[in-house]
């Protein structure tokens, strides 16, 4: 089933509600100019009349006036003493005003048109006329009901668009973290399944005369790593309380974590600098996912310098009182232009092989769960990420 491009979808609705409204504005326009027209054919009717001097030519005036009235769709009602119908043009219904039954009816209509116009003469006299609004002016009343309802209902399409789009991005998200876990347990769980299989084997068929200690060492290994492993996915699926920490012993903790992992994850020399003055503000954090998000943009400069070497570069500083910025520099290629703006989402990844799910995760942890900022910084050269987190308060 092909997905619906909503943004395209709510844009098309938009550009024609807003041609539907230029076209009913132009309407209106134009019969506004109609009505022009007609005043100043209203105004030579009566001014051929005044100045003419032959009485057929009074009487013609007045005929094409009363004809330019009906015209108009003004609708008016002529009423004698009694409330009696005498005459009346443009309304709405047909009626037969020689029967009471038809003049009950004007009679009706005519109330209904006193609550918005008063009548012209006196209601006691001998004549006196009710009018109603003209077709222009019944037009312009629905106007603002209209146009509440194309915002209402661009405003509810809105809505729906992106809480669409949000279930979207939310089980996007939840598809990739599931890819990642499986991956992050794949190596640690074929690695186990390779110790058992040496456990099976005779001592003296053993590579490298391993004994059961060696075994048993590596074993423990690969089962902290997935105790690790699990710890940071359950903590990421929740609010984890927070305390003050120090950002060089965090940096630290990564460090020593990558060092013994540079060589198999750089196919060549990469070089880790690390950069923390003493006396940096505490920050409010959780150790071990701060650690976790840190090392996500480690491997992003990681895999940017596969194949080739070059540098890593982490520093910090203090940014006023109320914030400590972390920066990671890489010597790479730098980022694609076509992905630096949704670097970030779920799913994204400059590499054919990769889930798209480390980047996205450090913004989990430092936006969501640490309150922070994570960005991609302008470089001439190679690639700088920045991390800003709250300092402690004291």
């Amino acid at each position: 089933m092909k997905r619906i491009k909503w943004p395209v979808a709510l844009a098309t609705l938009f550009l024609m509600l807003l041609g539907w409204y230029l076209l009913y504005t132009q309407q209106i326009f134009r019969r506004v100019q109609a009505n022009a027209e007609l005043l100043s054919r209203v105004y030579t009717e009566v001014q051929e009349g005044l100045v003419s001097e032959d009485p057929t030519r009074e009487t013609q005036a007045l005929v094409e006036l009363q004809r330019i009235v009906t015209e108009s769709g003004v609708p008016l009602v002529v009423m004698g003493r009694g409330d009696t119908v005498i005459t009346h043009v443009n309304l709405p219904f047909e009626v037969d005003d020689r029967t009471p039954e038809g003049q009950a009816r004007i009679r009706s209509y005519v109330r209904r048109l006193d609550e918005e116009h008063p009548p012209v003469g006196d209601p006691l006299g001998a004549m006196h006329i009710h009018y109603g609004d003209s077709p222009e002016a019944r037009s312009l009343r629905s106007v603002p009901f209209l146009q509440a309802t194309g915002l209402l209902l661009t405003v509810l399409i809105g809505f729906l668009v992106i809480r669409y789009q949000r279930r979207a991005e939310s089980e996007k998200a939840w598809t990739a973290m599931a890819r990642e876990l499986a991956h992050q347990l794949g190596t640690p769980l074929s690695s186990l399944a390779g110790w058992l299989e040496v456990l099976r084997l005779p001592a003296a068929d053993r590579p490298g005369d391993l004994d059961d200690l060696d075994i048993a060492y590596s074993i423990g290994e690969d089962l902290e790593r997935l105790e690790r492993i699990s710890h940071r996915f359950e903590l990421i699926g929740r609010e984890p309380e927070l305390e003050p920490l120090s950002v060089r012993q965090v940096v630290e903790d990564l460090e020593g974590y990558l060092q013994a992992r540079i060589p198999r994850l750089a196919r060549k020399g990469v070089d880790l600098i690390v950069d923390i003055p003493q006396g940096l503000p505490r920050v409010m954090g959780n150790e071990v996912l701060l650690v976790w998000a840190l090392e996500n943009v480690v491997k992003n400069a990681l895999d940017a310098l596969a194949g080739r070497g070059g540098k890593i570069t982490i520093y910090a500083r203090a940014i006023g009182r109320e914030w400590v910025s972390l920066r990671i520099r890489d010597t790479g290629p730098g980022v694609d232009a076509e992905i630096r703006d949704k670097l970030f989402e779920p799913g994204v990844s400059s590499k054919a092989s990769g889930w798209g799910v480390g980047l996205a995760l450090s913004r989990r942890i430092v936006e969501g769960v640490h309150k922070g900022r994570i960005e991609l910084l302008e470089s001439v050269e190679g690639t700088t990420f920045q991390i800003r987190l709250p300092a402690a308060k004291v």
